[in-house]
């Protein structure tokens, strides 16, 4: 039995990890070439697509279509993947002419995607191959063609798709991208298609975490910091929100600020005294991961949520943490 050499290990994972970006180069490199008209027109083929986009291929070429096609779908662009041995018994029928496909295959030759291709020549639906081929079968057949580089494989005897399924992947990545910005695609479109998890979590707004309304720590201007500290420690937030004679917020007063202000006749001042005008707030529709970059630049632990000036609730880093957004 051999002896594990960790060294020898790590020299064969660099060798993968230089062979892969070798292959990323190349894709750049043919990104800047006599790729990029195709791969414009594959862009402005799905951008104006009245369907769906279907992704499909066989082996890795499959596993990597069902992550374009998921990536596609959760970033604005209608897709999902059909895999390619069951369309020829039945699966056919999920494909409208109003689609556009997507094939990937690395030889162009796969057999199971023949009736894919001639599915697609059939009613005209738009057809996209992603191969190594341009000349094979898929290519010859295909509206547009994006032609990946030859390159050679991380696999020490040139076999297992290695280097060309991370081209394949990057090149769904690029489609992917590309049509989230030329849709305008928003942060708070993608928290529509994410609303669990961290990601969701982290897209939602400061009102759906915020305590609202009654739950606010407020006094009015001219009050004495008796009256504020009373305030304080009902609602239980470390501040309290001070407030004009038109409920404007004023200032905030909080806990370091009454530090910051010990004496005796502390409680006998005004809260206008003791108040830090111009307060770091947010607004409800922010989102929520706006303003936990607020309290952690801010080293603060709650703010006040305004709307045209006035306060509408109050966020604290344990509502965030609740939230799964801290």
């Amino acid at each position: 039995m051999l002896k594990p050499n960790p060294h020898a290990f790590v020299a064969s994972a660099l060798r993968t990890i230089e062979a892969e970006r070798e292959g990323l180069a190349a894709l750049a490199a043919a990104m800047r070439d006599a790729l990029g008209p195709s791969f414009v027109a594959a862009v402005d083929s799905i951008h104006r697509a009245r369907g769906r986009v279907i992704v499909t291929g066989m082996g890795k070429s499959g596993h990597v279509a069902r992550k374009i096609a998921a990536t596609l779908a959760s970033t604005g662009t209608p897709a999902f993947f059909v895999h390619a041995a069951d369309a020829s018994h039945g699966d056919l029928g999920m494909i409208t002419s109003d689609d556009v496909m997507v094939v990937l295959s690395w030889s162009g030759e796969t057999e199971e995607l023949k009736d894919l291709i001639n599915y697609s020549r059939r009613f005209r639906i738009v057809l996209i191959a992603v191969t190594g081929n341009a000349g094979s079968t898929l290519g010859k057949a295909a509206d547009i063609v994006l032609a990946l580089p030859q390159t050679r494989e991380a696999c020490p005897h040139n076999l297992a798709p290695t280097t060309s399924s991370l081209m394949q992947l990057a090149l769904g990545d690029a489609l992917a991208i590309a049509l989230i910005e030329s849709k305008g695609f928003t942060a708070v479109d993608f928290g529509v298609f994410h609303p669990r998890g961290k990601l969701g979590a982290a897209l939602k707004f400061v009102r759906d975490v915020m305590h609202p309304g009654a739950a606010v720590p407020l006094i009015a201007r001219g009050a004495l910091m008796s009256e504020a500290i009373v305030e304080m420690s009902a609602k239980g937030f470390g501040c309290v929100a001070v407030t004009d004679g038109e409920g404007r917020l004023a200032g905030v007063i909080t806990d370091g600020d009454l530090r910051r202000h010990m004496r005796d006749d502390l409680l006998r001042a005004t809260v206008d005294e003791v108040m830090t005008a111009s307060p770091k707030t947010v607004r409800s529709g922010q989102l929520a991961s706006e303003a936990l970059q607020l309290l952690n630049a801010s080293k603060i632990t709650a703010l006040i949520v305004v709307d045209m000036d006035r306060p509408v609730g109050i966020v604290h880093f344990h509502d965030l943490l609740r939230a799964g957004i801290a």
